[in-house]
């Protein structure tokens, strides 16, 4: 079988929802928090496939210990770029849900599960997409409409 050329992915949905918003952002502001993402996430995913070697392994490298740095400074980047109301508002069940996939990872990592380790990882990467892609479909984040240019008179 051969090859495809295609590094695996662990969080595919981050890191596909990163570069999105990285793309489409148009405010310099939102396009630097943007960017920051699409770097932590691509970094996070990269960590997430040394660690999964690691587990892989039996062995206690670094890649275990790292990996959850790096899903934290996702989880930062991401609230940062979703923004304070989303992020903490008493109706968002976004960083309740980030958060607790993110203490999945790091018990399925002390564990040495690989098995909870890949569900948790999924579990996380559904909950940071789901907290980015939100964003797109807040109205307020919305780029306003064009004025028509229709003729009334």
């Amino acid at each position: 079988m051969g090859m495809t050329g295609r590094e695996p992915t662990f969080l595919p949905l981050a890191v596909s929802a990163a570069r999105t918003a990285a793309n489409g952002s148009t405010a310099p502001t939102q396009r630097n928090d943007a960017q920051a993402l699409r770097r932590h996430a691509e970094t996070a995913d990269r960590a997430a496939g040394e660690c999964w070697t690691a587990l892989l392994a039996g062995c206690d490298a670094p890649a275990r210990r790292v990996l959850t740095f790096r899903l934290r400074d996702l989880t930062e980047a991401a609230s940062i770029y979703v923004g304070a109301q989303c992020w903490f508002g008493a109706t968002s069940p976004h960083r309740v849900r980030v958060a607790g996939a993110e203490t999945q990872v790091a018990e399925a990592i002390r564990d040495g599960d690989g098995e909870e380790f890949v569900e948790a990882l999924a579990d996380y990467d559904q909950a940071v997409a789901t907290a980015l892609v939100s964003v797109r479909a807040r109205p307020e984040d919305r780029a306003p409409e064009k004025p028509s240019r229709i003729n009334t008179g």
